[in-house]
């Protein structure tokens, strides 16, 4: 994903499945590179009013660019969140996997600073890369939804670790460490990370 975001000339990415079991405007991130700030002013909410506001484009369709300041279906706070994290422009592009409905949201810092011909070829490869990991996986769901990564953040922090005693013991950021805890708790559909942490010790994951 990092090396399809690299060539469209966007700044983030996130691939998102909308998780009707959870309840309305509820979505499963599978994978992202958004900071945890980012995600946590967002909300699931309003990644859900995104994928949910008929901008979302499959193969073949014209690519359509939200403009996060006149993204009129957004809430002032989700507009400013988008705007304040670096999110100046969107583009959401429909993927089907497996049968499976997923979304790929592609974002720039700067208006037009995203290369929209190229997205054609971005949604091919999104495409291609899902159906590998479901055949890999051998269904459309895993049991352990986490990364490496996310996994070894919720177990630290499950056995009382800060943040930054987390980021030294991993050798990354404590923005790094929030992220990837962001993004569990976010695969989870948990309100906190407490919850998140009771389900992955409930599921055997942590």
């Amino acid at each position: 994903m990092r090396r399809t975001c690299s060539e469209i000339c966007a700044d983030r990415y996130m691939l998102v499945e909308p998780s009707v079991e959870r309840g309305p405007k509820s979505v499963r991130i599978i994978t992202s590179n958004w900071i945890f700030d980012a995600l946590e002013d967002l909300g699931t909410e309003g990644i859900a009013a995104v994928i949910e506001s008929g901008n979302a484009t499959g193969p073949g369709m014209q690519p359509r660019a939200i403009v996060t300041a006149e993204a009129t279906f957004l809430s002032s706070e989700e507009r400013r969140a988008l705007r304040d994290h670096g999110h100046a422009e969107l583009y959401c592009q429909k993927l089907d996997a497996g049968g499976t409905r997923i979304f790929a949201l592609f974002s720039g810092e700067t208006r037009h600073g995203i290369n929209a011909a190229a997205l054609a070829r971005a949604h091919m490869a999104c495409c291609y890369a899902l159906n590998q990991f479901f055949t890999a996986t051998g269904s459309r769901a895993s049991r352990d939804p986490l990364s490496e990564r996310e996994r070894e953040c919720l177990a630290w922090v499950s056995q009382g670790k800060t943040t930054d005693e987390v980021a030294v013991i991993l050798g990354v950021s404590s923005n790094t460490v929030n992220s990837y805890v962001a993004h569990a708790i976010q695969k989870f559909g948990a309100s906190n990370r407490a919850m998140a942490i009771a389900t992955a010790i409930r599921s055997g994951i942590i």
